[in-house]
């Protein structure tokens, strides 16, 4: 149970042991606070009281009262034990009174429904019991004494701590409580009749632990509960059965006592469960006789004899046996016969040895209905036992039986996971014990058989019986040793592991009791020995549930370990066991024992040379199946070259063979104890994995040497040889061993003195090589090189003999043995021949080998070059490679001149170039360029192009193999891939060792290029590896001699610094290390030591750490600071080379890369960019052509930042530069200009230069008409175009709105000027076809029209400044599309003034003052575009408002005199507009205003002049606002200049003429001149004739005139006439009003009635139908009458008197008669006769 809590409710559920479950707190125990209070806020225990307790947790109280303090103030920093902040202080005694309210308490808890409360009660009960056992055993009694009712699970766990408590203190009681509770106890497991297991065990528990103390009182009380006649109670029974084990001495006395109470009523039990209590009872009443009477010099009654309970206990026996063993019921049976067994041995011995022969056979009948056995072979045993030791006869006739039912108990497979049943095995053992101690033949006869049955079962059963009876009756079996030995024979050819398992066991067994000594324990060693050359993969254990290890429980580990514990334990084997042990270390089958072997036989000789060295030394002679020391040295030495097979087989072979040193030579006894400790260390220091082969072989070769040369002998050394070769098809199956073996041959050859025995050998080794295995082929190479270092010419001249022989043509000749071969076998031979010849190569000494090359080697190696086969092909490869390098590490080498070397430089390029370009299966490519490395660096040099076919070629055989391999794909293909990349390393490193100088390097980094920028990740790692690692060869072995540049440290740098960003954390790496070696190599070549460290430079290695995060933010930062390294150390003669190689990796594949190129881009451009002012036009070029390029997203951005720094540092360079990309532009382009606005200071800036370039030439240029008469056309010019589609691009940007704002005047008259110029202007013919062949999708879609292009920028322009409304208020007007026409662009300019004037009129002080100078351009376009614009505005009151009248007047005063007639017309319009826009300041103007207007009546001589027209329409605005007396002085000559526009061709003429007449007339109203009034009389007849006009606004302009002429005629009948029937929309009656008016006509005015019959006779001709028509029916209307108030004429007709000269018809013909174009020529002297007059009428 824990003792501390882990939360504060586990505390408060402890506390209710004390507070909660009562109710009230105990006195002693306090909480020192409420929760979350200080621990220091509880108040001190109240005095008075002798032990006080503080505690939360019933932990602390056990604590507390087990180990009281000793009394101590209160102090507050004391903790609990339990580390709660209760505090704890008790005095030395506790008074009786606290100690019971206290188990009071307790008691009182342990009704708590959760059990680990009870837990905790009955565990603070037995604490509290430890400390005061009598209190707290009264407390429980008096406890359950006066709870009566409460439950019995309750009432258990308090006798379950009483029984705890006595079980330790029960010496302490004293009579009357051990009374008290004797009496409790035997009450509560009384008290009930039925059967309460729990309570009742709790109650007898106490009585039990009482009994050990007071067991006269507890048997007292126990027999007092024993009623003749009457069945004792189960409890009772119990009880009493447990202080038989537990008190034997002290209830064995009282035992007769029982039994005459319990025997009489066997016989009622008729119930099971009280049998069984029966049962139980008798076999521990039984049990504790036994124990009596076995040590009777302890019991207190010493004549206390077996008789005394024999009679008892047969008649129980005669009761269990005859009746209740029959029972049905197992358990019942299973009772009886446990209690049998103990009981046989009270039995008296003419009873047992007459109940034998029954009581045998019903034991072993049970064993067929019970499952679980354990009880039976128990019971059997002892009666066994006791049969025994009386000397019973009738066990002989149940013999057979017996063996027969514990046989087939011994062979019940045994499960692990049953204790049972491995206790029955245990028991059915003891019984065949007793059956061998009294019966041994008979047992054997019996066993020894079945070891010769093929059933498993039977077979490990028997061997397990075997074992233990050797073991366990060692004496009766002494005799029987050839016997069981013989027996073996069957067995040991068993393969079954299980039976192999037994049977090493049986031998382990007999091995310890000198069974191995007998003739044919020998057969028994060998087993062992060949069970523990097993190897693991036979034995397919299944492991057991209970099994942890269950390669522990296998044969060969058994058999390992049996070996191992006779070899050092067994003292008796030891002259068994040696040498005869050293006979299994040369068999190939004993192989995976060798292990074992050598550690057994290290012991063995080891406690020999301890006996002497006679004991020791081996009498080869004596024992003739003994290895000889040749072969046992051959043996060792190479099992040791892989010595961690076999559990560690080499490090034990090595201590063996230093062991066995005297055996072996006597000269190697102090070389072997010096070195073999050396090697043995050296195992030490490796594992497995971690061994270098190819070192620890050379240290074993070596071994081996200095072996041969102490002991100096040619005849051992040739015996040695000889043994070595006998042994090599030994090892067919282990090819490493194999190989190493020819290497020991090798090297034993080579220390011999004879020449003869030496090639002997090597012809052997030849014709008996197994040329198939690759590993022997090797092997033998291995040892013709070996050789050749002392035998250089013999090993030479034996392999041209065998190269010579008929092998290779394929027929008979003298190697008869290779007649059958294939071809494919002969392959393999030359294979091996090559092999040889390489090896020789290598290992021949340099001095010799330099002339032997040419001559000798290569001769017998080139001719082979052709093949095909891949391992010829390779052995081909190794071999040039060992020759190469041999030629290479010669000291002559210098000297050497190879003539060889280009064919064999380009024979390795074949090879490499054959190999699968996308895998890497065999080692050819790595030897092909390791042989290139060395080919490189001997005379004479490759040419150029030779070296570049190398590069290329084994790149492209390398470079493109598949990712590095993992671990679990394989650790020699991950060994082959890593050691071609070195090889690869090597071969690069060695070529530009050649050419150290810059070009060298560039050349190098050029053919890595492509790979560099691969899209493949695995391609890219592997070319930035190769690259950094040439950087660093470069700089390590940098000689400079002489100041010089570095000149492609810029392309180089740009090539790897955008790396930085790779995919691969590997490729950032190395691509970071590249730029910091190019960073070094420039300082070097400027001067600096090698050991000089750059601060700025070093910085890029601490930023390593950066590109190892995968996050993209981390990165590119990283990236950004590698940037401002560069850019702080890159010479500026390389910077523009840098740039343009980062240009280039813009559009790399990587993403990435290309990012971290715009990164490093701008960082450069930032910090450098000052310098490039005369490489602008090329950056920008670069960059737009890599624009179109490149894929990613984010190259735009960056390219725009780029551009921005750029122009930030050169605007004007970058602003030309930009200037001059083609047209259309493509989106791209459009792009970089808008990275132009980003920032308005730049905008600003980039705006006024556009301006200047748009200003700077001219809009357009004329070319020559193709015919003739046509007008020329006006082409484009580029520069204004292109700036016109940049400043669109600019303005579009929103960021560009501060600055459009700062330049709005400029920009918006510009604009202006550009849209006037450009209308009907064409593009140039190239730019024309593009446009008919339409756009590509990089191009932007904008039309390239010259004149919409610059109306969309200014529209564009307006939007930027914060002009929307002008512009949505042109786009509802249509205004944007009539600017763009040369019909309409005048209104467009007009309508857009409006809008300016309306919507952004604080902006035209400042356009108009930007206008001023505009008045004398050339361009007749552009001076009308702004006089319409002019104009316009004083259409409206802004230019009152904003003071821009009198400028707008001057403005376009000076205009007047234009020579452009729309500039004079647009003057004399805007002068009219003044009317509507400040019509208050016409009459200041007046004079000014009419006197314009006067003039362009007079405008030039065409009759139908423009200016004309708008000098009559703006006369008509003006005349009613102008100054009456500024009006008469040109208002007759006004009146006379429009009279002859009445009958004007065009329309626009006759209404404008028509209308200011009426105007003229409505504005002198009542103060009519008389030369005026005359000219109103002459225009009558003209005006009432075009009332037919045809066109309908001239004939309402004259029914308009008409009505303003009428009060000034003075005729009251006639205005209203006119009034009436001229009405604006009121149908005319043309007739009808003719003939009224011609009535008042001829009434009022008879004496004007000639002059309007001369004028209506002038439209007799008119071209107009209706006015044609209308003169005659005028005419025929004004026929003369008599006036009937010609008196009254004179009053009448006063003004008429005021019209000088009497000829009035003249004067009125003069004035305004119909034009030539509409009349004909009427003599003047006709008039209208009388008869037409009176018609009228």
């Amino acid at each position: 149970m824990p003792s501390v809590f882990s939360d504060d409710r586990e505390q408060e559920g402890d506390l209710s042991l004390v507070t909660r479950m009562t109710g009230h707190s105990v006195p002693g125990i306090a909480l020192a606070g409420p929760p979350g209070a200080s621990p220091h806020s509880a108040k001190p225990p109240a005095e008075g009281h002798s032990q006080l307790l503080q505690a939360t947790c019933i932990p602390c109280l056990r604590a507390s009262l087990l180990h009281p303090p000793s009394q101590q103030l209160w102090d507050g920093r004391r903790s609990c034990p339990c580390s709660h902040w209760v505090k704890e202080a008790e005095t030395t005694d506790m008074t009786e009174s606290s100690m019971k309210k206290l188990a009071s308490t307790l008691l009182d808890a342990i009704t708590d429904k959760d059990p680990l409360v009870q837990e905790q009660v009955c565990s603070a009960l037995c604490s509290l019991g430890e400390a005061r056992p009598v209190e707290t055993l009264r407390a429980c009694e008096e406890y359950l004494r006066q709870h009566d009712k409460l439950a019995h699970p309750y009432r258990a766990a308090v006798l379950r701590a009483m029984e705890r408590v006595l079980s330790s203190r029960a010496s302490e009681l004293d009579k009357d409580t051990a009374s008290t509770i004797i009496l409790l106890a035997s009450s509560e497991m009384t008290k009930t009749k039925d059967l309460v297991w729990d309570w009742q065990q709790a109650a007898s528990g106490v009585l039990v632990a009482v009994g050990r103390q007071f067991i006269s009182k507890v048997m007292e009380e126990l027999l007092r509960r024993l009623h003749p006649g009457t069945l004792p109670h189960c409890a009772v029974l119990h009880t009493l059965a447990s202080l038989s084990v537990a008190n034997a001495f002290g209830v064995v006395p009282f035992l007769p006592s029982v039994l005459s109470s319990l025997l009489p009523v066997l016989g009622v039990a008729k119930q099971d469960t009280v049998r069984v209590a029966f049962c139980s009872a008798l076999q521990r009443f039984s049990e504790g006789a036994l124990e009596y009477l076995a040590n009777l010099d302890r019991a207190p009654d010493p004549t206390v004899r077996k008789d005394a309970f024999a009679t008892d206990i047969f008649s129980a026996y005669d009761v269990l046996f005859h009746q209740w063993l029959q029972s049905r019921e197992a358990k019942l049976r299973l009772a009886v016969v446990e209690a049998l067994g103990p009981m046989s041995h009270l039995l008296p011995s003419e009873r047992l040895e007459e109940q034998l022969p029954k009581l045998l056979p019903g034991i072993l009948a049970l064993y067929k209905k019970h499952a679980e056995t354990f009880y039976l072979s128990k019971s059997l045993g002892q009666i066994l036992e006791a049969a025994v030791s009386v000397g019973s006869r009738t066990l002989e006739t149940q013999l057979d039986a017996l063996l027969a039912a514990l046989h087939s108990q011994i062979c019940v497979p045994v499960e692990s996971s049953s204790p049972l049943v491995m206790s029955n095995q245990k028991e059915v053992l003891r019984c065949f014990t007793v059956l061998a101690c009294s019966s041994p033949d008979r047992l054997l006869a019996f066993l020894l058989p079945r070891l010769d049955t093929s059933n498993e079962r039977t077979r490990v059963g028997t061997l397990q019986v075997v074992r233990h009876v050797i073991n366990s009756a060692a004496a009766q079996m002494e005799d029987k040793k050839p016997f069981i030995l013989s027996s073996m024979r069957l067995p040991l050819l068993d393969t079954n592991s299980k039976v192999k398992r037994a049977v090493v066991q049986v031998i382990s067994a007999m091995a310890h009791h000198g069974y191995l000594e007998q003739p044919g324990g020998e057969a028994m060693i060998e087993y062992i020995v060949q069970q523990c050359a097993l190897p693991p993969e036979q034995e397919p254990e299944k492991p057991g549930p209970g099994s942890k290890d269950p390669k522990a429980d296998s044969v060969r580990a058994i058999s390992v370990r049996t070996l191992y514990l006779v070899s050092t334990t067994v003292d008796r084997m030891s002259h068994v066991l040696w040498p005869y042990l050293l006979q299994f270390l040369t068999p190939v089958r004993f192989t995976g024992a060798l292990t074992p072997l050598c550690r057994s036989l290290v012991h063995l000789a080891q406690k020999r040379q301890e006996a002497g060295a006679d004991a020791f030394l081996i009498q080869y002679d004596a024992h003739a199946s003994l290895p000889s020391p040749y072969a046992v040295t051959g043996r060792l030495l190479v099992v040791s070259s892989s010595p961690y097979l076999g559990d560690g087989r080499g490090a034990a072979a090595l201590r063996l063979l230093s062991v066995l040193h005297p055996n072996i030579h006597p000269l190697l006894g102090q070389h072997w104890e010096t070195t073999v400790p050396l090697l043995l260390g050296y195992l030490d220091e490796h594992t497995e994995e971690t061994l270098p082969q190819e070192e620890w072989e050379e240290k074993l070769l070596m071994f081996l040497r200095d072996t041969l040369a102490i002991i100096s002998d040619n005849a051992w050394i040739c015996q040695l040889s000889l043994e070595l070769c006998r042994q090599l098809p030994c090892y067919d199956e282990a090819p490493q061993e194999k190989n190493f073996l020819y290497k020991c041959i090798g090297t034993t050859l080579g220390a011999a003195s004879s020449k003869e025995v030496v090639r002997k050998h090597l012809q052997e080794l030849l014709e008996t090589a197994r040329y198939q295995e690759e590993a022997e082929r090797e092997g033998l190479a291995c040892c013709f090189g070996i050789c050749a270092i002392s035998h250089l010419e013999d090993t030479l001249a034996q392999l041209e003999d065998f190269v010579r022989s008929e092998v290779f043509r394929k027929s008979i000749g003298i190697l008869n043995i290779f007649k059958d071969r294939s071809e494919n076998e002969v392959e393999k031979v030359k294979s091996a021949l090559i092999l040889c010849y390489g090896h020789v190569a290598a290992r021949a000494p340099r001095e010799l080998v330099l002339a032997k090359v040419e001559s000798d080697i290569l001769r017998n190696i080139c001719q082979h070059f052709s093949t095909k086969d891949p391992a010829l092909k390779l052995c081909l490869v190794q071999s040039v490679c060992m020759v190469s390098r041999a030629i290479c590490s010669s000291t002559q080498a210098g000297s050497f001149h190879f003539t060889r070397k280009a064919e064999l430089v380009a024979q390795m390029m074949e090879f490499i170039r054959a190999e699968p370009p996308d895998s890497l299966r065999t080692p050819i490519r790595k030897k092909a360029m390791l042989t290139c490395t060395y080919l490189v660096s001997v005379e004479p040099a490759l040419d150029e192009q030779a070296r570049a076919d190398v590069i290329h070629g084994c790149l492209h055989s390398i470079m493109a193999l598949l990712p590095e391999p993992k671990e679990e794909d394989g650790g020699c293909q991950k060994s082959l891939y890593l050691e071609t990349l070195h090889a690869l390393e090597d071969l690069l490193t060695s070529l530009l060792q050649r050419n150290m100088t810059p070009q060298g390097l560039q050349i190098m980094i050029e053919h890595l290029s492509p790979w560099i920028k691969s899209p493949r990740g695995h391609e890219r790692a592997r070319a930035l590896g190769l690259s950094a690692l040439l950087l660093r060869y470069f700089l390590e072995h940098l000689r400079v001699s002489a100041l010089v540049p570095f000149h492609n440290l810029g392309l180089l740098i740009g090539l790897f610094s955008p790396r930085c960003a790779d995919l691969w954390p590997a490729t950032r790496q190395e691509a970071v290390d590249c730029v910091y070696s190019l960073l070094y190599l420039q300082l070097g070549y400027e001067g600096f030591s090698r050991d000089y460290r750059d601060d700025v430079a070093e910085r890029l290695l601490s930023l390593k750490d950066g590109l190892v995060h995968p996050d993209p933010a981390i990165l590119f930062h990283t990236c950004h600071s590698v940037g401002q390294i560069i850019a702080k150390r890159l010479p500026p003669d390389q910077l523009i080379s840098l740039l343009l190689t980062m240009f280039e990796a813009l559009g790399d594949p990587e993403k990435n890369c290309s990012r971290a190129a715009t990164v490093m881009i701008n960082c450069l451009l930032q910090e450098r960019g000052g310098v490039l002012q005369e490489k602008v036009p090329e950056i920008v070029s670069v960059l737009r052509s890599k624009l179109q390029e490149a894929q990613g997203e984010h190259v735009l951005p960056a390219a725009q930042h780029s551009v921005y720094l750029l122009a930030t540092q050169h605007c004007a360079a970058v602003v030309s530069s930009l200037l001059g990309s083609p047209l259309p532009l493509d989106s791209h382009t459009c792009m970089l200009w808008r990275a132009l606005a980003v920032e308005p200071r730049l905008a600003a800036q980039v705006l006024g230069l556009l301006l200047e370039k748009m200003s700077r030439d001219v809009p357009f240029k004329e070319s020559r008409a193709f015919l003739l008469g046509r007008t020329p056309d006006r082409v484009a010019t580029l520069l204004p175009l292109s700036a016109t589609c940049a400043l669109f691009e600019v303005m579009s940007t929103p960021a560009a709105g501060p600055a459009v704002l700062e330049l709005y005047p400029q920009l918006f008259v510009v604009l202006l000027l550009r849209v006037s110029c450009t209308v009907g202007v064409q593009l140039p013919r190239n730019l024309q076809a593009q446009e008919r062949r339409g756009a590509s999708p990089a191009l932007a879609t904008r039309n390239l029209e010259p004149c919409s292009s610059a109306v969309d920028t200014l529209r564009s322009m307006l939007l930027r400044s914060g002009s929307e409304d002008v512009v949505q208020r042109m786009d509802l007007e249509g205004g944007w599309e009539l600017l763009r026409t040369s019909a309409g662009h005048e209104e467009g300019a007009t309508r857009l003034a409006r809008a300016m004037a309306e919507h952004a009129g604080p902006r035209l002080p400042l356009v108009l003052k930007t206008l001023a100078c505009t008045h004398s351009s050339a361009y007749e376009n552009q001076r009308v575009t702004t006089t319409a614009f002019l104009a316009e505005l004083l259409n409206s009151n802004v230019a009152n408002d904003l003071m821009l009248l009198d400028s707008l007047l001057e403005s376009l005063a000076a205009r007047q005199k234009d020579t452009c007639a729309s500039v004079r017309r647009l003057v004399l319009r805007g002068l009219a507009n003044l009317a509507s826009g400040c019509p208050d300041k016409v009459r200041t103007h007046g004079p000014q205003l009419l006197t314009a207007m006067i003039g362009g009546l007079d405008d030039g001589d065409n009759p139908h002049s423009p200016v004309a027209l708008e000098a009559m329409l703006g006369l008509a605005r003006l005349v009613h606002l102008v100054e009456s007396w500024d009006l008469r002085s040109g208002l007759l000559h006004v009146a006379i200049r429009i009279r002859p526009f009445f009958d004007s061709e065009k329309m626009e003429f006759r209404t404008a003429s028509i209308r200011l007449f009426g105007h003229l007339n409505k504005v002198c109203h009542g103060d009519c001149e008389d030369v005026f009034l005359d000219q109103v009389v002459g225009g009558l007849a003209p005006l009432l004739l075009h009332l037919q006009d045809p066109q309908a606004t001239v004939a309402s302009a004259c029914r308009f005139a008409l009505r303003m002429c009428g009060p000034n005629l003075a005729c009251e009948e006639l205005s209203a006439a006119f009034q009436k029937h001229l009405q604006e929309g009121r149908a005319l009656h043309f007739g009808e009003f003719l003939n009224t008016t011609c009535k008042h006509l001829m009434h009022h005015f008879p004496d004007l009635l000639g002059r309007l019959l001369t004028t209506c006779l002038f439209y007799f001709k008119s071209s107009w139908e209706n006015v044609r028509a209308a003169a005659p029916l005028f005419t025929g209307k004004h026929h003369p009458l008599p006036h009937p108030h010609a008196a009254r004429q004179p009053r009448l007709m006063p003004p008429l008197h005021r019209v000088p000269g009497a000829a009035l018809g003249a004067q009125a013909a003069a004035a305004g008669g119909p034009g030539p174009a509409h009349c004909g020529a009427p003599d003047p002297a006709e008039g209208p006769g009388p008869r037409g007059a009176d018609e009228g009428c």
